[in-house]
Parts: structure tokens; C-alpha cells; sequence
């Protein structure tokens, strides 16, 4: 400031004795006219009294600062004059009370008040908007089954007919990508809000220019698989159906060679035809079903056959159909894209050159074809039943077959749509149908499944649009490629493995829902039975002949494959089956006929099946996807593992032992962990959380290293209902016959063993998890 200090100690002297009256009053009047026009200069309000603090500068205060230029001035009259005069001076000026703390008092003062304010107000403002508006949908809503039946009452057989007739209007030379295309705007278009065409380049082996054929030596007589002679105009007519009557990936080339009827091809058929022939390069008579296709193909070509004709004996088909003049279409694939085995084909990876994946030359043949290699009367009916074929063993028949195939990199889509959940939206439930197949060949199934998927999401988007979210994410799936070996599924789970290794709780197949109308087949993993029951409980009428199906843990065909047997993901499937085919050896299923555009509402004129399949699916999903604890049974799984080991076939005590202490575990986690984890009351996140990661990794304990060629890796799963132990131990003992030797079945008891050991040590594992975390808290 531009004026001088006085100390204090000479203010505190008499004036009268240094200064007279004159020269006080003009020194008086000079301080107050400096001091009035320093308040006048702009940044006054910066003034600061003596000892105060900088707190900004990072100077030290000089002791000595130098005064001298500043000089006093005079004023006509003094400032201190006119302020003493004023009566509101003190209270404006007085020192104790600096301008600049009493204003930030004001400020903090206002604030306070403010804050205060907007706090009571926010608080009213919650109270009343809380009290009017519609309590939202609490955790424990979807444990009403009411709530699920809001849902699946918009299904609809009739809107379910219109899909499904919709589709099969698409024209069958499309693409499967242009298919794809299609879905995916429709599933757009319910609602659904992320919706991906996920495409990869594969290997496909394809027939070529001309049909395959079957020339008898003795005649010179040339057949198509179908059993039509070799005319051209035959070639001309159903050009479609004798070119697609193959058996892709097999080897390609010529073999003329004596037939020798195998009929299953077991184990027993085998050692009892290599005792009576060499079978050496020699063509086997196949009959499909009983065991796996590729299985069966193995022992041939171990056993040292150089070809195979396979065919349907119609003694195994229902009488409804009539097939013995079709020929048919088979995959030799186990799954995925041959040329990249174990990995996704995508742009840079490594390709293989694997068209042949059997050394063996098999072609599908029709039941009229055998009977004219044979000279077979055509109807061997009889009024007691049907004749089985059979060769007659005093014949030899020599016959020239002709395999040619072209393998072709095309491109196959899969649409997959997603429905984020809201609490736990990186556990995923996989609902999965497919779309398209070979040109001809089970031409409505891919529709069948496509439209109650689509019916299903449309139902689904009506509650989401209300506000309502599952608590897991569902993922919506329609592959491409199934026909050739599940090849669109295998891809993209390749392609996301370690995703869906962490994320991945249960999936839910819709593979050709509907494929007869007697009965309700309903496949699903041991953890899963449960819930396949109390679903069919609740969802299915009287009309619509499901109640009291059994739930079995049986091999399944479609695109489940992956997800049971290289992720060990808890599975379940529903499908209404004609019961002569449950009767009939198993898969069956392999062949893949021509069908006629009618078949589909043949089977089910007014849909209503296709509705029920709906509803089973859907009330499934929507429990796995919005229970808070995972509705899969723990304990389940070890009372299955005992029931596979009863029987008198092996000494098995240490399976057994091992197989107790596992369902002890298991009992133990049901009662110390599931049952108060489903009671609201103690139902706390963490312990949920826990629990589910628990219930979720379960059955990846029963996955083989390697099962036998088209053996489930998963153990849990039998080869159909007629077998009640493990596939693996009657397998290795069936093989035992043909090597004379136990290795093979030592092996397999070790792997069962190591499965059971592994899911008891899991158990316990989870259990010391829960009563470390949780210890003193309950």
C-alpha cells in the first residue's frame, strides 16, 4: 500500500507532545487522502492487513521492504473526517471483522443451506416417486410359475404354422448364407437387439456331375443307389436324389470285390465272419443303427475291409414309412471343418488336406438295391412280422462300386442373436435350431426348428419390451453345415472356446422338434432330469400325450455335440418321436432321407406339437436363465453314476467304493449348500455366486481324454436306452473279444475311475471353498 507504517509504539504517545495542533491536522489530512485514492485503485479488494498469510507465494516476506518511493499526497478534506462522520462507520470497518473472512463465512453459510435444502428435497422427491410407480420386478418374481406363463402364452400353434410355412416358400438353391440372411432380419424384427451372421469358409465334400453306382460281375447289370438301373433317362428324372445319395468324406475311387453281409457290424458279427473268410479288401453289407456309425466303420477298417454298402432294413422302420426304394445320405464327419481339426476356420489358419477321412469306400444304398444284388423277392412280409434282410451265405457275389465325390471350400452362416441379462449377463444359455441342410434331404426339419425358435424369441421381445430382462444372457443360435457334422456349431464354439468355457451354464436344443407324433422324447444331462420332469408338469396337457415321459441321458443327434462333449455343458432336448422308432435300434437317426414337402403337417396338422415343444423349451430356458441358484441337481449326477455301475459283467469294487464317497459329497454339498442358498432369507450374493460356479463346471469332470469313434467323451451320456453302464466299459469289453487282450478294457476302467475321483474331488473342493469363506458367519 502506498502509505507508511507507524509502529505501535509511537501511536501509543501523547500527540501533543511531538506534534502542535497544525501539524498533527496536516499530517492527519495527508495519510487520509493517500489512503482515499488508494481505495479508488482497481484491485483493492486484494488488500490484505498485516499479518496475514500468503499462502500462493513462494517468496519468504522480506523484513526490509523498502518504502521510500512511496510518498503521501494531500486531500482537501479527510477521509478519516467524512468516516468518522458517517454513524455506520465502525460497523463497516472495524478491524476484528476483515471483508474477506466475513465473506467466506456468507459463502460457506449459503452452501450449507443449499446442500441441506436439495438433500430434505431429494428425499421427498424419492419418497413420493417410489410410493407411486409400479414396484419393479424383485429377484424372487421369476420363481413364480405365473410369471413364466405370461411369457409362453403368446406362443402359438397357429403363429408358429405361419412361420413355419413362410420358410418353406424360401427357394431350396439359395445359399446358406442367403437363408441366414433372411433369419436374421426376422429375428431383428421381433425385437431381438444384437443379431450377428457369423460366417467361415469350410470344407464340404459334394457329389459330382454324375451319380455313384453298383455294377453286379456275373451280369454286367448297372444300378444307381436307389436300385434303378442305370438308364439315361433315369439319370435325367430325381437327378437331385441320386447325386445326393452318397456319403460325404468318403474315400473316393473304384473296388470291385466279393460282398459279404456283416449285418450290424458288432463285435460278435465280426469274430464269427473272420473265422468262416478272409476279409481282406473285401465289400461289407452294413445294416445302420445299433451302435454309431463311425464306430462300426472303425472295426472294418481295422478288421482290413476295403469298402462298405450301408442301408435301413425296413424291418426298423415304422410302417409309416416307406423307404425301401430310397436311398440316403450319411456324414463320416465327428464334427467341425476336416481341414481345420481342433480350431476355427478362419482367414490365416492352417488348412489340411483331409477330403477322405476313412480309407474306406462306403456308399448308401436303398433295401430295393439288395434285394436285386440277391434276386430277393421285393415283398417278404409276413402275417406274423417283418423278414429282416439277410444274404444267403452259399452265393458269392461279386460287384464293381463306384465312389466319386468333390470336395469344396463353401461358405456356411450362423445367425446368432443376443438377450443381455441384467444381473448376470456373462453366464450364457445357449438355445440352438439349425437352418438348411442338403439340397433335398430332411427338407422341413431345418424349418420345423427354426420356427418354434422364432416363435419362441417373439414371445420373449414381447415381455422385454415391458421392461423385463432374465438374469442370465440367452443366446439364440441357427447353425449352418449340421447335415455334414454339426460344422457351424463346431466353429464358432472353436472360435470362442475360452469364452464359452467360462461363460457357458446349459444348452438347450431344438434339433428337428417334431419327427413323429406318438410320444414325447425328452433327452437331457443327469443334472437336468429334474427339471425336464417338473417342466413337463407344468406345460403339458392332456391332449398333447407327454405327461409321464421318461427323461433318459442318451446320445442326441444335432448340434449339441460340442457343447456335451468338449465343454461339458449340462444339456436338454425335447422332441415328440414315433414310437416304433424308440422301439427300433438306435441311431437311426445318421441317415438322412429325401423328404416330401408334406411330411411336417402330416405329422402335426394343427401345429399343436410344435407349440407344446415351444413351451417345454421355453420354460426351461427361461428357469436356467432367471432362477438366482442354477436349477440343476447336484446329487443326480452321483445316482446316476452308481446305477451305471450295477451289474455282474466286472469286478468293479473300486469303482463302486469311489462312486459312494462321491454321492456322500454330493449329498453333503445338496444340504450344507443348495438348499439354503434357495431360501430368499439366507440368500446372499457371494454365496450364490459361489454355488453357481460350482453347479456350472460339474459334468466337465466326466470328459474323456478320447472315447471310441462316435462315443459321447462325455461318460454320463449312454448309447440309448437299451444300455444301462457306462458306453466305455461294455465298448472295451466288446473289443476284448477281438484283440485277446484287456488292455483296452483296463484303460477304460481307468478313465471312468478318474471321472468319478475327479467329481468327488470337486465336490469336496466347493464344500472347504464355503466353509473357508464363510466360516463364523453362519
Amino acid at each position: 500500500m502506498a502509505y507508511h507504517k507507524v509502529n505501535a509504539d509511537q501511536r501509543t504517545q501523547g500527540h501533543s507532545q511531538y506534534l502542535d495542533n497544525d501539524d498533527l491536522q496536516a499530517t492527519t489530512l495527508e495519510l487520509e487522502w493517500d489512503m482515499e485514492k488508494e481505495l479508488e485503485e482497481p484491485g483493492f479488494d486484494h488488500f490484505r492487513l498485516d499479518g496475514t498469510v500468503d499462502h500462493h507465494s513462494g517468496n519468504p516476506q522480506n523484513p526490509n521492504i523498502d518504502l521510500e518511493p512511496i510518498q503521501p499526497s494531500a486531500s482537501p478534506k479527510g477521509r478519516f473526517q467524512r468516516l468518522q462522520e458517517d454513524p455506520d462507520y465502525v460497523s463497516h470497518y472495524t478491524r476484528p471483522a476483515p471483508k474477506s473472512n466475513r465473506c467466506n463465512f456468507c459463502r460457506i453459510f449459503k452452501l450449507f443451506c443449499t446442500v441441506l435444502t436439495l438433500f430434505i428435497f431429494g428425499i421427498l422427491l424419492g419418497y413420493y416417486a417410489h410410493k407411486k410407480c409400479p414396484p419393479s420386478p424383485t429377484p424372487s418374481e421369476p420363481s413364480d410359475p405365473h410369471f413364466y406363463h405370461e411369457i409362453l402364452k403368446e406362443i402359438k400353434a397357429e403363429n408358429i404354422q405361419q412361420i413355419f410355412r413362410d420358410l418353406i416358400q424360401l427357394p431350396r438353391k439359395e445359399e446358406d448364407t442367403d437363408i441366414a440372411m433372411k433369419l436374421l432380419v426376422q429375428w431383428t424384427s421381433c425385437g431381438l437387439e444384437d443379431v450377428q451372421l457369423v460366417n467361415y469358409s469350410v470344407l464340404l465334400d459334394l457329389p459330382g456331375s454324375s451319380s455313384n453306382t453298383v455294377t453286379l460281375k456275373n451280369s454286367g447289370e448297372c444300378f444307381y443307389p436307389s436300385g434303378q438301373k442305370c438308364y439315361r433317362e433315369t439319370k435325367k428324372l430325381h437327378s437331385q436324389d441320386l447325386l445326393y445319395s452318397y456319403a460325404a468324406y468318403s474315400a473316393k475311387g473304384t473296388l470291385e470285390a466279393e460282398v459279404i453281409d456283416v449285418q450290424y457290424g458288432t463285435v460278435e458279427d465280426l469274430v464269427l465272419i473272420q473265422v468262416m473268410t478272409n476279409v481282406t479288401n473285401k465289400i461289407a453289407l452294413l445294416k445302420l443303427g445299433q451302435s454309431p456309425l463311425l464306430y462300426k466303420l472303425s472295426l472294418l477298417e481295422e478288421a482290413g475291409f476295403g469298402g462298405v454298402l450301408l442301408y435301413v432294413d425296413p424291418c426298423d422302420l415304422p410302417k409309416t414309412q416307406n423307404l425301401s426304394d430310397k436311398a440316403f445320405m450319411v456324414s463320416l464327419n465327428n464334427g467341425g471343418d476336416p481341414s481345420t481339426p481342433g480350431y476355427p476356420s478362419i482367414d490365416g489358419n492352417y488348412r489340411h488336406n483331409r477330403s477322405n477321412l476313412t480309407s474306406l469306400l462306403v456308399q448308401p444304398i436303398s433295401a430295393l438295391l439288395i434285394k436285386r444284388l440277391v434276386s430277393l423277392p421285393e415283398d417278404r412280409s409276413k402275417s406274423d412280422g417283418c423278414i429282416p434282410l439277410k444274404l444267403p451265405v452259399t452265393e458269392k457275389r461279386i460287384i464293381s462300386l463306384n465312389v466319386q465325390t468333390v470336395p469344396t471350400y463353401k461358405t456356411i452362416s450362423n445367425v446368432i442373436g443376443y438377450l443381455k441379462g441384467s444381473t448376470f449377463p456373462d453366464r450364457y444359455v445357449i438355445v440352438g435350431s439349425h437352418h438348411n441342410s442338403v439340397y433335398g434331404y430332411s427338407g422341413q426339419e431345418w424349418a420345423s426348428s427354426t420356427a418354434v425358435i422364432t416363435a419362441f424369441i417373439q414371445a420373449l421381445m414381447l415381455k422385454v419390451e415391458r421392461g423385463w430382462r432374465p438374469d442370465r444372457t440367452i443366446v439364440f443360435c441357427s447353425w449352418g453345415g449340421t447335415s455334414f457334422g454339426n460344422i457351424g456349431s463346431y466353429e464358432w464354439a472353436e472360435d470362442l472356446k475360452k469364452v464359452l468355457q467360462r461363460n457357458v451354464v446349459a444348452y438347450v436344443s431344438l434339433h428337428n422338434p417334431v419327427r413323429g407324433n406318438s410320444s414325447l422324447d425328452p433327452v437331457a444331462s443327469p443334472s437336468l432330469q429334474q427339471l425336464a420332469t417338473e417342466s413337463q408338469s407344468l406345460t403339458c396337457l392332456g391332449k398333447m400325450k407327454c405327461p409321464g415321459s421318461n427323461v433318459s441321458s442318451v446320445q442326441m443327434q444335432g448340434d449339441s455335440d460340442y457343447f456335451i462333449n468338449h465343454l461339458g455343458v449340462p444339456t436338454v432336448q425335447f422332441s415328440y418321436e414315433d414310437i416304433k422308432t424308440l422301439q427300433s435300434p438306435s441311431f437311426l437317426f445318421e441317415a438322412l432321407f429325401p423328404a416330401h414337402n408334406t411330411v411336417t403337417e402330416e405329422l402335426d396338422p394343427l401345429f399343436n406339437l410344435h407349440e407344446t415343444i415351444a413351451k417345454l423349451t421355453g420354460e426351461v430356458t427361461l428357469q436356467i436363465a432367471s432362477e438366482p441358484v442354477l436349477p440343476f441337481n447336484a446329487l443326480d449326477i452321483a445316482l446316476e453314476v452308481q446305477n451305471r455301475l450295477k451289474g455282474d459283467q466286472l469286478d468293479i469294487r473300486q469303482l463302486l467304493a469311489m462312486a459312494s464317497r462321491l454321492r456322500d459329497s454330493a449329498e453333503l454339498f445338496q444340504s450344507d449348500e443348495m438348499r439354503p442358498a434357495n431360501d430368499p432369507k439366507e440368500r446372499a450374493p457371494i454365496r450364490v455366486r459361489m454355488l453357481n460356479d460350482v453347479l456350472q463346471g460339474l459334468e466337465q469332470n466326466f470328459l474323456v481324454q478320447q472315447a471310441p469313434p462316435g462315443f459321447y467323451r462325455n461318460i454320463l451320456f449312454r448309447l440309448d436306452e437299451k444300455m444301462s453302464q457306462f458306453s466305455v466299459l461294455l465298448e472295451a469289453l466288446e473289443h476284448c473279444k477281438l484283440r485277446q487282450s484287456n488292455e483296452t478294457l483296463q484303460a477304460a476302467l481307468s478313465k471312468v475311475l478318474n471321472s468319478i475321483n475327479s467329481a468327488q474331488v470337486y465336490f469336496k473342493a466347493g464344500l472347504d471353498v464355503f466353509e473357508t469363506a464363510f466360516a463364523g458367519k453362519k
